[in-house]
This record gives structure tokens, sequence and C-alpha cells, in this order.
């Protein structure tokens, strides 16, 4: 081979050499660019279908009759009746009531939720012993709730902007197909746990399973089944769920025997007086 041709090859093979690598450079450049607008899209998306959650239709007001059964291996089950009222206000407020009916031990307790429309919550409780409301330590978000597996956070409003939301995937539970939604909180003291995954029915917007992680990212510490759902006057409605302490297997399952939309509920029931007084709610009980 001449030195003419040898330079020729060479030179050749240079060049295509130089654009194979300039193609495979603008392939990742485009992937990344790509992956980019993707995770961008799935953040978007999980924000607007946390934004649905959250706005899913649910009634002016709420009434409803609810069985607790506190279940704990060797034991037999601790069985509660409780009433719980819901009602939002114009502005976006949200008051929650809760009464224990029975057994003896806890009837009368109640606790009373008053979460604002800015995303600050208020909660007091009364135990019927000490005869007085006490108002929950804002911080005590990670306090057990009556010796159940719900939380005080548990039990207060959430706002879809407190958390970061991404789609991670579509999973059947059961029969229905559900999008997996990940919400991570977006100031890590605003909540106990570290991150929530949901499984949401897109038909009634419940979440069929959340887990819940408090102290690992990867490992839940909680996890909440929804069994059983009916839609009751035009309102999916959770009739059958079970909270599962994923730690010591402890499970607390609420039944839900009646539940009523619609009531006009008076603004007076949420009321630190009402939740001392359980005569002011009696004729309003479901």
């Amino acid at each position: 081979m001449t030195g003419l041709v040898r330079w020729t090859w060479f030179d050749s093979s240079r060049r295509a050499l130089s654009r194979r690598v300039a193609q495979r450079l603008m392939a990742a450049m485009l992937l990344i660019t790509l992956g980019g607008f993707g995770a961008a899209a799935l953040a978007n998306d999980g924000a607007k279908l946390a934004q649905r959650v959250y706005d899913r239709p649910d009634g002016r007001d709420a009434s409803s009759v609810v069985t607790m059964s506190l279940t704990e291996e060797g034991k037999p089950p601790r069985v509660r009746s409780m009433l719980l009222f819901r009602a939002r206000g114009k502005g976006g407020d949200i008051s929650t009531l809760i009464r224990f009916t029975d057994p003896a031990d806890i009837q009368g307790t109640g606790l009373l939720t008053l979460d604002r429309a800015d995303g600050v919550s208020s909660q007091w409780i009364y135990l019927p012993a000490m005869q007085r409301v006490r108002r929950v330590d804002s911080n005590r978000k990670g306090g057990r709730f009556v010796n159940s597996d719900y939380y005080f956070e548990d039990l207060r409003d959430r706002k879809p902007t407190m958390d970061k939301h991404r789609l991670m995937a579509r999973e059947r539970i059961g029969d229905t197909d559900c999008e997996v939604l990940e919400s991570v909180p977006v100031e890590a003291g605003n909540s106990v746990y570290l991150r929530r995954v949901s499984w949401i029915d897109p038909e009634s917007l419940l979440p069929l399973r959340i887990d819940f992680f408090e102290h690992n990212a990867d490992q839940p510490s909680k996890r909440l089944l929804i069994t059983k759902r009916a839609l009751i006057q035009g309102y999916w409605t959770a009739m059958d769920s079970t909270l599962s302490d994923l730690g010591s297997g402890h499970q607390t399952r609420l039944t839900v025997g009646k539940v009523l939309y619609d009531r006009n509920l008076p603004e007076s029931l949420f009321t630190s007086r009402a939740l001392a007084d359980e005569r002011i709610e009696r004729e309003l009980r479901p």
C-alpha cells in the first residue's frame, strides 16, 4: 500500500470514527434531554393526580357510624364503636369530630380537628376521666390516637401542595388497574413520614393501598388497604379498611355501618363545647 493510499484510508477511517462519536454524543444528549422532560412530565402528572384525589367529591358534610377493631397477635380483638362527623367550609376549611360511644372504658372520648384552608391544623381531645378538653401539640404528629395504628397526623387534612408528587407506575390491585403515586414532603419537618406511596383507583379516586415510609425510605412501616368501597348518595366511600403496623403486626380495622351525606351539619357541632358535651351532637347522630 502506497503512502498516499494509506493516508487516504486512515483519513477516511478517522472521519467515519468522528461521525460515529458525534452521533453517539447526540443520541446521549437527546436521551438525557428526553429523560428530563419525562421526569418533569411524571412530576406534573403526579401533581395533577394528587389534586384530583384531594378534590374528589365527598359531600358538603358527612356523618357515619364506624366500628374500630384493634387486632394484636395472640390477643382477642378489641372492638370500639364511634361516630364521625365531617364538614367542609365555604373557604376550604375542614372540620372533623370523632366520638367514641362504646365500650365503657372509652365512651365519650372525642377528637376535634380543624384544618384551615392555609394548611394549618389544630386538634383537641376530650377525655371523660379528666373532664376537660386538652389541645393536642401540633408537633405530636406521630402520637398514636387511642392506641390505634392511626397517628394524629393521619387524622389531619393534608394539602397536595405540602408534598412533591410523582407517578411511578400502573399496577393491579384485585381487579383494578391503579396509578401508583409517590408523595414526598416538601419540608421534612411537616410530616412524620419520609414518603408515601398510594395505589389510586382512577374511577373512584380512592387509594386502595397506601404504604407509609416512616424511618426508612425503602421500607414501609405501615400499610393501609381498602377492601370494600361503595357509591353512596353519588359519593365513593371507603366502607372497610385496615391499617397495619408492618413491624409489630398490630392492625386497626375501620368498618362503616352507616353514612349520610349533605345534612347541613351546624358549625356549632365543631367546637370545644360540643367536644366536651356529647349531648350537643346526640340529635345529629346518623
